[in-house]
């Protein structure tokens, strides 16, 4: 007998019903609102001509990808302050947006994009467990949208997105492994896992850490087992979702 119930009823390797809109932010390139649940994510991007001065001054070609991550006052219980207003940002928001910005550029072509530099927004607007790996998700369908743009101009010759890109988090709660978890399953959680693969299901990132706890191989093994499947499922939706709308590469 399972010694977990989930709040949603879901098995324990079943993700959150996931929803993604296109076309959220208009003044955007590429822009989508993603849905784990009711964690809710826009996710907007934009490509400018240049590419940060440290890249010229070291010879690197191509292009460069950066990413911003912030959760709105109202996506939480209590209110969580604007960071602008801190005058700086908190230590999980830079640790999340360097993430989102690692991961992404393994999905581009960076030579191919040329001396460009895509701006990568993740605004959250509900939280509810899951914030990095929706933004990631939703980010990389936002980035597709975007270059097509690019290339429907005849700007590039061809769509330089390698492979898609997923993520999801996977947790231990009272011994038992569950998938994509949930607010209060992550607040208790003893072993927090999030995983970042891409189409082939080569890994990005890995983080994985016991809460004042441990974990053996065999949960391991488990979680990447977990996280494998949702991250095959979460690419579909992805991959379906882009060719709704004619975009392959």
């Amino acid at each position: 007998m399972l010694s977990v119930s989930r709040s949603d009823h879901r098995l324990v390797h079943a993700l959150r019903v996931i929803n993604m809109q296109a076309d959220i932010a208009p003044q955007a390139m590429g822009s989508l609102l993603i849905s784990f649940g009711n964690t809710q994510v826009i996710c907007a991007v934009n490509i400018e001509d240049g590419v940060p001065r440290w890249m010229k001054e070291q010879k690197i070609t191509g292009g460069w990808l950066t990413a911003e991550y912030s959760m709105l006052p109202y996506s939480t219980k209590p209110r969580k302050s604007r960071m602008a207003l801190q005058g700086r940002f908190d230590g999980r928001s830079m640790e999340i947006q360097r993430l989102i910005g690692r991961s992404l550029r393994a999905a581009i072509d960076l030579e191919m994009l040329g001396a460009r530099t895509i701006s990568v927004d993740c605004d959250v607007l509900q939280a509810d467990g899951g914030t990095r790996t929706a933004a990631i998700t939703g980010a990389s369908v936002a980035i597709a949208l975007a270059l097509q743009q690019l290339v429907q101009k005849k700007e590039l010759v061809a769509h330089p997105m390698k492979k898609l890109v997923a993520a999801v988090s996977v947790g231990i709660l009272r011994g038992e492994v569950l998938l994509d978890l949930d607010y209060s399953e992550d607040r208790d959680a003893q072993v927090d896992l999030n995983l970042v693969m891409n189409e082939s299901l080569e890994f990005i990132e890995l983080q994985a850490s016991g809460e004042e706890s441990v974990f053996h191989h065999d949960q391991l093994s488990l979680m990447l087992e977990y996280g494998r499947e949702g991250i095959s499922q979460l690419l579909e939706k992805q991959r379906s979702f882009l060719e709704e709308k004619q975009i392959f590469f």
